[in-house]
């Protein structure tokens, strides 16, 4: 990883020439993904057979997952795994209800009530991705939200694997059916999205109202150019990371925590921002002693040596804090010698793990926290995935006789305000006959 020197002050602008995002473009990848779209909406099912074969290198026997795959798929689980599954979706449920908004009623005078509820969407769509990985978490993330929201239709979609023949990834279908989830399709990327808006009636996939979960470029570009025919949860695009470290740090986690992220995608983005020149060496030996004994370790090396990575050196720490802030990132995690002072101070990030033992990877899976999260700086006016997703708050006005009475003259004098005589009106015309 490069190390680069971050002078103040420290802008929006600097940020963005500094650590820029890797070199992919939602708006770029439209011009593909529209025509995709469309065949979805006037070809249908013909068109997906011919986008699988395209992107996925197999057409599915069945794009509609048979209730049997899943028993099947569920009965031959690993139950190691199986548990791990069974934890997760324990501890995001938890998360989820205690995260369920309350509706309230407020009294504005006698007879007069506005009151507030929650309701959630009557159907979803929730994508999840397949291609460089398996995301059996991601099922987990989008469900176990829609489901505390008590959405009452749940569709998953996800690509179809060739090793598999066209069918998902068996691991998939078992946290699928763990969930109850029995809705289930192998349609992958952009596909998916427009099959969602659309609807694909000779598979019996009805449009559904709104599609969340993560996905690459492609996927991102369909939420963003269906939005308005479907809702979204937001543009999810490669993952990040940014550490917020001092010299009190540890080099090794550091390193690793950086690494976990880089092995989703080369366009994944990894930043340390520090204000120790020599913790900033100690991370890059790290890295070069971790990184040849991956796995992952081509796709690892190529998201740590783009231009979207690096380790950023400011002269002090608020400096650093101010890094983040503007960047506003998908994960950030804090490794200081006082995180709670710090944390007072972040505006802006998807989600903040704080702390040596508080890594990424937990939130990816395990921690009980959600992963779905904005990214390319919609952490600066947006949420993560979570129950609130799937809820809309709604307004209900409950005034009777004398609660309207009192406000008519008020009323009034705001619609003539306005030129809008007619709706003072609307509330005059009650009481004419006693004037």
């Amino acid at each position: 990883m490069r190390i680069v020197e971050l002078e103040g002050p420290i802008t929006q602008e600097l940020v963005r020439e500094k650590l820029p995002r890797a070199s992919v473009s939602v708006s770029a990848a439209l011009e593909s993904v529209l025509p995709l779209i469309h065949e979805v909406q006037t070809e249908s099912l013909v068109a997906l057979k011919r986008h699988a074969q395209a992107f996925d290198g197999v057409i599915p026997e069945s794009f509609r997952v048979s209730e049997a795959q899943l028993s099947d798929a569920l009965n031959a689980i690993d139950p190691a795994l199986k548990t791990a599954i069974e934890t997760a979706i324990e501890r995001v449920r938890k998360v989820s209800e205690a995260a369920l908004p309350e509706g309230f009623e407020v009294e504005l005078g006698q007879g007069a009530k506005v009151a507030q509820r929650y309701v959630p969407v009557d159907s979803v769509g929730l994508y999840v991705p397949g291609g460089k990985a398996v995301y059996p978490s991601s099922v987990i993330m989008n469900a176990v939200a829609a489901q505390v929201a008590r959405v009452p239709r749940i569709a998953i979609a996800s690509p179809a694997q060739k090793d598999f023949d066209g069918s998902l990834h068996p691991s998939i279908l078992a946290t699928a059916a763990l969930l109850g989830v029995t809705e289930v399709y192998a349609i992958g990327g952009a596909s998916a999205v427009a099959a969602f808006a659309y609807g694909v009636p000779e598979i019996d996939l009805k449009p559904v109202r709104m599609v969340t979960g993560p996905g690459n470029i492609y996927v991102a570009a369909a939420k963003r150019a269906l939005r308005g025919k479907i809702g979204i949860d937001s543009e999810a695009g490669p993952t990040e990371i940014l550490i917020l470290a001092d010299s009190s740090s540890s080099p090794r986690s550091i390193a690793a925590d950086l690494i976990s992220q880089a092995e989703h995608d080369e366009n994944a983005a990894v930043v340390l921002v520090t204000d120790s020149h020599q913790l900033a060496r100690a991370v890059q030996i790290e890295l070069e002693k971790q990184v040849p004994n991956l796995a992952n370790r081509e796709r690892i090396m190529a998201a740590l040596s783009g231009q979207q990575s690096a380790i950023a050196v400011v002269s002090n720490f608020a400096d650093a804090i101010s890094v983040a802030n503007e960047y506003a990132t998908e994960h950030l995690e804090i490794h200081t010698a006082n995180d709670e002072a710090v944390l007072a101070q972040i505006s802006n990030a998807g989600a903040i793990f704080m702390g040596e033992f508080s890594p990424v990877s937990l939130g990816d899976y395990i921690a009980g926290s959600n992963h779905v999260l904005p990214t390319s700086e919609q952490a600066k006016f947006g949420p993560g995935l979570g129950v609130h997703s799937f809820l809309r708050p709604q307004q209900v006005i409950r005034y009777d006789r004398g609660g309207l009475l009192e406000v008519t003259d008020q009323l009034v004098a705001f619609a003539n305000a306005e030129g809008l005589s007619a709706h003072g009106a609307a509330a005059s015309i009650r009481f004419a006959e006693e004037s």
